[in-house]
């Protein structure tokens, strides 16, 4: 577990940094070989256009969650590492969020699908999400609760984890939401093959990915709570959940009608 993997002169290059551009290579990979697998060239073409704008907005959407939602009480402390995102504090959650309202613009202003565009994005963005969870590993946040036991990880001097909870064992929450969407994007790929209204496998991403982010943030030893003792991630993902459902019907019953009046 290394925050630096070494120094350029005097400019360090952090594992965070390294990793989380591994993370959006990758996913950015799958979805465009997904797309060419899937004879989708012309959503694969909007895909060029319209990644440094999503990433923008992940990026800004993903900060914003972290800082205002997830860890005001240091930030507000600490005004002048709000833009320090090298540092770590991106919440996918509010990446997720930035990224949809960037691709709304985007398919309003060209006329083209969102929901076909959600679901070619999904599977490489849970892989991307994955992946990323190694960067939060290396670099020492999104950690668990103390164990209470000899059981755990024991994060080195330097990190947030360790000036948090000092020399104890700590829930493993990361490295099990990263095990948990590679199930996840497993999941995805099967469901791929299936012929699934358009805007249900970005649905079931959101509806799975959330549950699972509730159950594991239990573990979580760095978020504020707030009513009924949840997190900002907890709070979130029930309404990702509820939204997700309500739209899922939505599309359900105007695919029938659509259906009926061709």
């Amino acid at each position: 577990m290394h925050q630096f993997l070494g120094y350029l002169g005097s400019f360090p290059i952090r594992s965070y940094s390294i990793i989380f551009a591994l993370a959006v290579l990758l996913g950015l990979g799958v979805t465009i070989t997904l797309g060419k697998l899937q004879k989708k060239d012309e959503l694969v073409k909007h895909l060029w256009n319209l990644f440094i704008p999503m990433m923008i907005g992940a990026i800004i959407g993903s900060r914003f969650w972290h800082v205002f939602l997830f860890n005001w009480n240091y930030y507000s402390q600490h005004p002048s590492e709000i833009l320090a995102v090298w540092q770590g504090g991106l919440s996918i959650q509010g990446g997720i969020v930035g990224a949809i309202i960037v691709a709304i613009w985007y398919v309003r202003k060209h006329q083209i699908s969102f929901w076909e565009l959600a679901d070619l994005c999904t599977p490489g963005l849970i892989l991307a999400q994955s992946i990323g969870r190694d960067a939060n590993l290396m670099n020492g946040d999104a950690f668990g609760d103390p164990t209470g036991g000899d059981f755990g990880i024991l994060y080195p001097e330097g990190t947030i984890a360790r000036e948090t909870f000092g020399n104890q064992p700590l829930w493993p929450a990361e490295i099990w939401e990263g095990q948990m969407d590679v199930i996840i994007f497993a999941i995805l790929l099967i469901l791929m093959q299936k012929k699934l209204r358009p805007g249900y496998l970005f649905l079931i991403y959101n509806v799975l990915y959330n549950i699972g982010r509730f159950a594991l943030e239990m573990l979580r030893g760095d978020s504020p709570q707030f009513l009924f003792g949840w997190t900002a991630a907890q709070w979130t993902s029930v309404s990702v959940i509820f939204i997700s459902l309500v739209i899922a019907g939505f599309l359900h019953f105007t695919y029938d009608k659509r259906n009926q009046i061709t």
